[in-house]
């Protein structure tokens, strides 16, 4: 069987992966978990199981190849059956799932769910675990529990260091013995790297494409391929007992229209939770700005405005340059703003 590292050094020779010192350090932690996974287990009426290897909790920088390399060990894993699936989507899923267990009238709703995530894996692998939520910080650690003692092993990448998990949220002292419970049952390792990959791939192109139109999609569609990597699933947010949806999501790239994210009833605590689960947004089809539309244009002020603080990467397609989206209405001198965020987001080193 082809070992991680010897499959990263293939890749790298036939110009698939870059030589990364950085990457390549990690790539032993990977191969220990694989291993052990993959290893025979000695049947018999008195042996105990063996014990299941540590996970792995990889965080770091953006574009520093995290989502990548999780993606190659998975894949290299041929049979040990295992899951992919972003943090968020899966808390939904869990959701979901304990909601439909209370119906039933379980007691302890979250003992079944558990068990059915855990009876039909040995290793689950999370992209972008970040908590902003009370109602998943509130049950994270009894799932994380549970899945441990079921012996599933667990992978994730994360922008965050354990300890900035839930930072400042509420009721953050009952959420603390999850982070003990990462470090107890996983490494963690921080991945260094120098290069931002996803900041390369955008450097010197366009990110703002105006006017609207086959140009504008062709370039658009081409972005979200280079970026993404893959196939999306929407990513639903939960935001005061509410869920906010982006139809497209993959490795902290976000793609959504002007009317998903503007056209709806959302507000300042979305758009929060937006900037704070992507790291990248594509936004296709801003129409240009008036009293007509002026409610979707406030949103749209916001949005940006939350983007622009978090740093967030963003890629347009708009009916005209930002100067020009809003030039008759009430809002047009508050919107001047907005149109310099706009153009200094578009600076080859945003974002960084």
């Amino acid at each position: 069987m082809t070992t991680l590292p010897e499959l990263f050094t293939r890749k790298v020779a036939d110009g698939t992966l870059h030589p990364d010192p950085a990457q390549e350090a990690v790539l032993p932690e990977f191969e220990r978990i694989r291993a052990g996974l993959a290893a025979p287990v000695k049947r018999g009426l008195f042996r105990k199981p063996p014990e299941p290897p540590k996970g792995l909790y990889l965080w770091g920088g953006v574009g520093r190849g995290k989502s990548m390399l999780m993606d190659l060990f998975v894949d290299s894993l041929e049979g040990i059956p295992a899951r992919r699936v972003h943090f968020h989507a899966f808390m939904q899923e869990i959701h979901a799932a304990l909601h439909a267990a209370r119906q039933r009238g379980v007691e302890d709703a979250l003992a079944p769910v558990a068990a059915d995530v855990a009876a039909s894996l040995r290793l689950l692998a999370f992209d972008e675990m970040q908590i902003t939520d009370i109602t998943d910080a509130m049950i994270v650690g009894r799932l994380f529990e549970a899945l441990f003692s079921a012996g599933v092993v667990i992978v994730t990448t994360s922008n965050r260091v354990p300890d900035d998990l839930y930072k400042n949220g509420l009721n953050r002292q009952l959420f603390l013995p999850f982070i003990d419970l990462i470090k107890e049952r996983m490494v963690v390792w921080e991945l260094t790297s120098p290069t931002d990959y996803r900041q390369n791939r955008l450097a010197g192109a366009p990110v703002y494409f105006t006017p609207i139109g086959p140009a504008a999609r062709a370039a658009i569609r081409a972005v979200w391929k280079d970026l993404s990597g893959g196939p999306a699933d929407p990513l639903v947010l939960r935001v005061n007992g509410r869920a906010v949806e982006i139809p497209e999501f993959r490795n902290g790239v976000a793609r959504a229209s002007f009317y998903d994210l503007c056209g709806k009833m959302l507000g300042p605590a979305d758009y929060l939770a937006i900037a704070d689960a992507v790291k990248v947004l594509v936004l296709e089809e801003i129409p240009r700005l008036s009293r007509s539309n002026f409610n979707e244009a406030k949103r749209f002020v916001t949005l940006i405005d939350a983007l622009y603080e978090a740093r967030v990467r963003l890629i347009a397609s708009a009916a005209a340059e930002p100067e020009m989206l809003y030039v008759e209405g009430e809002g047009t001198f508050e919107f001047e703003r907005t149109a310099s965020r706009l153009r200094e987001m578009q600076a080859e080193d945003w974002g960084r």
